[in-house]
């Protein structure tokens, strides 16, 4: 991360007058940087044309990738995420970027020891299921289903749609939506479905042309200088985590005969 780029992040939220808004799947993207940043603060490099409007990210180990295409039209995914070996997850423009930032943070940090199910994610939530089986917001605008194989759907995945309507068996007009492949590691989806049901309200600027009509905005007890303080709080730690991550891989491992003589001698 340069200067240059965290002075123009904050140089643009002085501007605004951040307001609280909820609930997070009506708030709009924000700020893409939220992602960006973060991966760029992970030793991510930018392997995509600066003048281009696509953009595409590559991991150091080039195992993971981020493309960002904002020409693939509406209703389509503007965000890719893929692996070697393969999966991908896929995310529309409105998506909002604190919760597709969540899903990398989870990616570039070490695995938990156990795998969680984002099904008690949603059920301490509050998320109450359909007859369908599929999680509903509490307005009934959010739907998160965890299709199995079908004559439809050839391979089992997570699909969370965002609709005008709040009538379950009447959705409207789809707002965003984003899916992950059968073999998206669980603690990613989770890490998804834990921002996405974060009552904690996301910080937009005052009358965020993106922001949903129905969602809620109040003037927020955070100053732009703190908003601006918070995101480069997380790309400190962001950054000192990758750099922990990479001596760990290069410390030598100690050979047997050197471990055998730094063990203390045996009393006689």
């Amino acid at each position: 991360m340069s200067e240059r780029q965290l002075s123009e992040f904050a140089d643009k939220h002085a501007r605004q007058i951040p307001f609280d808004t909820s609930p997070r799947h009506l708030a709009g993207p924000g700020d893409a940087r939220h992602v960006t940043h973060g991966l760029a603060a992970a030793g991510w490099t930018r392997t995509s044309d600066p003048l281009s409007p696509r953009m595409a990210m590559t991991s150091p180990d080039h195992r993971y990738s981020l493309r960002f295409t904002p020409e693939s039209g509406y209703g389509s995914a503007w965000w890719h995420l893929t692996s070697e070996p393969y999966w991908y997850a896929a995310f529309g423009e409105l998506v909002p970027a604190e919760v597709l930032a969540a899903v990398t943070d989870a990616l570039i940090a070490p695995p938990p020891a156990a795998q969680p199910d984002p099904w008690q994610t949603l059920d301490a939530a509050g998320w109450a299921r359909d007859h369908s089986g599929a999680a509903r917001s509490t307005d009934g605008m959010c739907t998160i289903k965890h299709r199995l194989v079908s004559e439809l759907h050839d391979t089992p995945e997570w699909h969370i749609e965002t609709h005008e309507t709040s009538f379950p068996s009447l959705d409207g007009r789809r707002i965003w939506h984003a899916h992950f492949h059968q073999n998206v590691s669980a603690h990613l989806v989770n890490a998804f479905v834990t921002a996405l049901t974060d009552t904690a309200p996301l910080q937009r600027g005052m009358h965020e042309p993106t922001a949903h009509y129905r969602a809620v905005q109040e003037p927020s007890p955070l100053s732009p200088k703190q908003v601006v303080d918070a995101h480069t709080d997380r790309l400190k730690a962001i950054t000192a985590r990758a750099r922990a991550a990479r001596q760990r891989q290069t410390k030598p491992t100690p050979s047997p005969a050197n471990a055998r003589s730094a063990q203390p001698a045996a009393r006689r």
